[in-house]
Order: structure tokens, then C-alpha cells, then sequence
């Protein structure tokens, strides 16, 4: 019997050998050369959407910048690379600046995007937010070059609204007594805090970056107040309008218990029905998009919690204005039923509202004496096998956009406060989305 065999059976009991791993040394120092440019694959996403970014027209996210030839100061970002970074984030559902900072320091796409420049989540939070204009504008420039190529068409567009979370909280919703008299208490904290600070002894050991930060911290508390309150009026208004149709009955005595409420946090924000059946502090993100190509063509957003407030012939301007097209047929969910809607020049695809008369269920195309003709022409269109199948597109269109939107590209919850920043969200969404479909589109030079 060999050695070996002797050290495998000892007294009758047979046992293994010792494995043989890979063991992790850290501590090994070694040399790596290596390019940037190697740090992703020749075919991979993000070199497509820097591509694309380069062929864009970013003329106006330079003006604002103050660092020029022949002037001290430091070099600012270039615009390309953090127009670049806030596309790729958001076509790999990335809504938050701390987690794409994070992202720069650890995901070799995004350090190939930044090829050395360091970023920070202060700058990149503020060049999502800070340029709503210019954004609109890259947003239409990219549809217009969509247009050019003929891979989008306008006469057919379908609308749907989104109703986005927003960061405020629903216990931040107070009434006007309350928000008074928290204004009030933020004011006197002004002051104290004012007068803290001016006082050596009780400034002594408070660094001049704190003192900036609880001065901004309490003059921006004050500043969401009385944008709270100044939201009152409009809300009041509605509300004594929404008593006015309700009329003396329970529901109308329902309707006056309730009192106008705003939030303490973000004045803009309301509260709607979210998909889960809940209620939930949002705002309602209307998005109208090509039936054809699928292309998203046109980005509005609303503190309105139903779609039957009048969005539909703003977006429709909007894609109109954007493209330079007309649009001819609109697809719209039974939301936006108005009976108004139908005098305008373009052929809307609406189903009619379920009848409150059980007896009259499924008779709700039927025409009445008192239908306009624009709305005996809705009905007939609505009665036709051609209107039907016209009608499925919105589902295959609008529904499928906002899955993307909602699944992939991280429209679920925004932590920006305010219609514009938030708008400008969902820009960002809006041109990840068009650019991830349609970059080799984007890239083809017309011949």
C-alpha cells in the first residue's frame, strides 16, 4: 500500500484530501493598464446614446455658463457628458442623483461616459432641474429629427395620463388655520435663528458653511408656506364650485365637510387615486405618443387628479407645435369624455361613459335629439368596425408606453418638488425613452 493510501484510511475511516481553492489576496499589488474606452464593449447601449447625445444641438445648456476663455475661474462640466450621464441613468431606471453619483464611482459605463471627470450628486441634481427650457427644447429637437426621417407620423396620436408619487407626505396636507399658524412659528424662527447667529457667544464654534445651511433650511421652510397658502384661493374656488353641483342633499353636506388642504411640503402636489385604489400625494403626467412608431411626441404635467379637466387640447397644441404636423384623429380613454370636446376640427376616439340607468347599459351610442352633429359623428365613428379596431391602438400604444416608462425608466416616484422640476423628470423619462427605441434612427444620416 503507497503513502497516499495510507493517509486516506486511517483505522478503517475513510477521509478526503484538502480542497484546493482560489483565495482572494487583497493585499497584492499590481500594475493594470488599461483605456478607458475599454470599459465597455463596442456594441454596448451606452455608446449608442453618447452618439446620439453627440449629434444633438446643446447650444443652450452653455449660455448659462460663466466660465469662458480668457477669464480666472474653474472649467465647468461639459453639458454633453451630463446630458449623456441623465440619459443613460434614466434608461436604466436611475432617478435619483445620490444613486447615479454612486453609480460614476462604480459602473463602468457610467465611467466610461465620464472618461475621468468627477461628478457630484449636487451637480448633477441640479442640471436635471435647472434647465427646463433648453430640456423642452432638446425634447422637440429630437422629435422634429424623428419627424424628418419619416419614422414618426402625427396624424394619429394616443393620450394617457400617469399619476406620479410625489415626495411630499400625506400627513403634510393642512388646512388654512394650521398652515397660518405654521407660517407664523417659521417666521419667529427666522428671526431667533437671525439673531442667534448674530450674537458671538451664542454663534461660537458654528462654521460659516452651517450658518449658510440652517439660514437656508429655515427661510425655505417659510418660503414652502406661503406657497402653500398662496395655493388656497384656487382650491377654494373649486371647492365652492364642486358644493354648487352637489346641491343640498347628503352628498352635498359630504361635499361641505371637506375642506381645502394643502401640502406643507410641496404646495404644488394634490391628492389623487393612485392605481393601487389608494390616495396618495401625485401629480398627473400626461403623455401623448405616435400610434404608428410608438414614439413619445408630446410631455405635460398637471396637478388635475381626473383627465376630464381639459388636458386633452393642450397636449394635442403641444405635438402640433412640436412636430409642425396636424393632428387628424385623437385617442383618448373614456377620462376625457366632454361633450364639448367634440366641436373641435380633429376626430376623437372616445368611449362614452357607462349609463347611470342600468336599463341603459350598452345603449349609450344610441342618438339623441339633443346630439350635435359633431357628437352624432363621435357615435357613428365609435359604432363602426373601423373605429373599433382604430380605437384598440391606444391600448397597444399608450398602455405599453407607460409600463416602459413605469418598469424600465423610473417614472414610479419622483424626489423633486414643484410642476416644473417634476416636468422636467419627465422629459428626462420621455427623451430615454424615444432614444433607447429609435437611436439607431437618430444615428442614420439621410441621403
Amino acid at each position: 500500500m503507497s503513502e497516499a493510501d495510507k493517509g486516506v484510511r486511517d483505522e478503517g475511516v475513510e477521509t478526503k484530501a484538502a480542497v484546493r481553492l482560489r483565495r482572494a489576496e487583497r493585499r497584492q499589488m499590481a500594475m493594470v493598464v488599461q483605456c478607458p474606452d475599454d470599459l465597455v464593449g463596442p456594441s454596448h447601449a451606452v455608446r449608442m446614446v453618447m452618439a446620439v447625445v453627440e449629434k444633438l444641438d446643446l447650444t443652450g445648456f452653455c449660455e448659462p455658463i460663466r466660465a469662458r476663455e480668457g477669464q480666472a475661474g474653474r472649467d465647468a462640466t461639459d453639458p454633453q457628458l451630463l446630458v449623456g450621464l441623465w440619459l443613460y441613468a434614466c434608461i436604466r431606471g436611475i432617478g435619483s442623483a445620490r444613486e447615479l453619483a454612486r453609480r460614476c464611482e462604480e459602473s463602468a459605463p457610467f465611467r466610461w461616459l465620464l472618461g475621468g471627470v468627477t461628478v457630484n450628486h449636487r451637480l448633477l441634481g441640479d442640471f436635471r432641474t435647472d434647465h427646463g427650457e433648453t430640456l423642452d427644447a432638446l425634447f422637440t429637437q429630437v422629435i422634429a429629427s424623428l419627424v424628418d426621417k419619416d419614422v414618426v407620423k402625427v396624424s394619429r396620436v394616443s393620450q394617457d395620463g400617469i399619476r406620479v408619487r410625489v415626495s411630499a407626505g400625506a400627513s403634510s396636507f393642512r388646512r388654512e388655520e394650521r398652515l397660518q399658524k405654521l407660517l407664523g412659528a417659521a417666521k419667529e424662527h427666522v428671526k431667533q435663528l437671525r439673531r442667534q447667529l448674530e450674537d458671538p457667544a451664542q454663534a461660537a464654534g458654528i462654521s460659516a458653511r452651517q450658518r449658510a445651511a440652517r439660514e437656508r433650511a429655515a427661510r425655505e421652510k417659510q418660503q414652502r408656506l406661503e406657497q402653500a397658502l398662496a395655493q388656497l384661493p384656487e382650491l377654494q374656488q373649486k371647492q365652492a364650485e364642486a358644493e354648487k353641483r352637489a346641491g343640498q342633499g347628503r352628498y352635498g353636506q359630504k361635499v361641505r365637510a371637506r375642506k381645502p388642504r394643502v401640502s406643507s411640503s410641496d404646495a404644488q402636489a394634490r391628492r389623487m387615486k393612485m392605481p393601487n385604489g389608494g390616495f396618495n400625494p401625485a401629480v398627473n403626467v400626461q403623455l401623448a405618443a405616435d400610434t404608428q412608431s410608438r414614439a413619445i411626441v408630446g410631455v405635460e404635467v398637471s396637478q388635475e387628479g381626473s383627465d376630464s379637466a381639459g388636458l386633452s387640447q393642450p397636449l394635442r397644441e403641444q405635438v402640433e407645435k412640436r412636430t409642425g404636423g396636424k393632428v387628424a384623429q385623437q385617442l383618448l380613454d373614456g377620462g376625457y369624455f366632454r361633450k364639448q370636446a367634440h366641436r373641435e376640427k380633429v376626430e376623437l376616439f372616445v368611449p362614452p361613459k357607462p349609463a347611470r340607468n342600468r336599463h341603459r347599459r350598452g345603449q349609450e351610442l344610441e342618438p339623441k335629439r339633443s346630439d350635435s352633429e359633431a357628437v352624432l359623428a363621435w357615435k357613428r365613428r365609435m359604432k363602426s368596425e373601423e373605429g373599433k379596431q382604430i380605437y384598440k391602438l391606444r391600448g397597444s400604444t399608450s398602455e405599453t408606453i407607460n409600463a416602459d416608462l413605469r418598469s424600465y425608466r423610473g417614472l414610479t416616484q419622483t424626489s423633486v418638488r414643484g410642476l416644473t422640476k417634476i416636468k422636467c423628470v419627465a422629459l428626462w423619462c420621455a427623451l430615454a425613452y424615444n432614444i433607447m427605441h429609435f437611436g439607431p434612427a437618430l444615428l442614420q444620416t439621410q441621403g
